[in-house]
Order: structure tokens, then C-alpha cells, then sequence
């Protein structure tokens, strides 16, 4: 392990290890948690995807919110960026465009505290590959 050199370099591994904890609790099956995903590729993070990122990290995580928060390369919606893609427990996945950290907080109260589908969904143009 590399050394931490600022109190950032510190949360950051403790959010990782409450993850890797988290997962082990569901017995490291990620369908049985809230899974987000931030879309970080180029046009992404110059749309501010991880401020975004870092948002759902923290948020979730206070509002004691099993998840799990990944990034992901671009999902063909650079138009909407940043794009975030949530996948409740059971359910297909849904894809917000242009979203803000009011959009995320919305997203987190409403869809995944919820289920209530919020303002801002990007139709699917892919097929999920099992």
C-alpha cells in the first residue's frame, strides 16, 4: 500500500474498505445491493462526473444506504453528461442524464430510498449482456 499523504488519501481508503465490508456482508453478490454507476470517461469528468461521484459516495454512506458506487468508461450518452446508471435490487437498470448534485440527491431520496422514478431518465440503447 502506498502512503497516504493528505486526510483525502485517508477517506478515500476508508470508504473503499467499507465497500469491500459491505460486500462481504451480502455475500459478495453486488444484485443484492443499490449498484451506481458514474460514467468517467473523458467527456464525463469535464462535465464534472466526479464531484457527482464523490456526491453518491458520501451521501449514500450518510444516509446509511447499502451501495455500491462504481465508475464506468462512457456509455454512449455524451450529450447527457454526466450520466449516472442506477440498478435497484431485482430491477433493469435506469440511466439519468445531466445530472447535478440536485438531480443526485433527488435520486437518491426518491428512486433508490423509493422506487420513484425522478426527471432526467435516458432511454436504453444497448442490450445487457448476462
Amino acid at each position: 500500500m502506498e502512503k497516504l499523504k493528505s486526510i483525502a488519501d485517508l477517506e478515500k481508503v476508508r470508504i473503499e474498505t467499507k465497500a469491500q465490508l459491505d460486500m462481504r456482508a451480502t455475500d459478495g453478490s453486488p444484485e443484492a445491493v443499490v449498484q451506481v454507476r458514474v460514467a468517467m470517461a473523458t467527456c464525463g469528468i469535464a462535465s464534472g462526473a466526479r464531484p457527482i461521484m464523490d456526491f453518491f459516495i458520501e451521501e449514500l454512506d450518510k444516509r446509511g444506504i447499502g451501495a455500491v458506487v462504481t465508475q464506468t468508461g462512457c456509455m454512449g450518452y455524451c450529450y447527457a453528461e454526466p450520466t449516472v446508471e442506477v440498478q435497484l435490487p431485482g430491477q433493469d437498470p435506469v440511466v439519468y442524464g445531466f445530472v447535478d448534485r440536485k438531480r443526485a440527491d433527488e435520486i437518491i431520496e426518491k428512486y433508490i430510498r423509493n422506487g420513484e422514478l425522478v426527471e432526467g431518465i435516458i432511454p436504453v440503447n444497448y442490450e445487457k449482456i448476462d
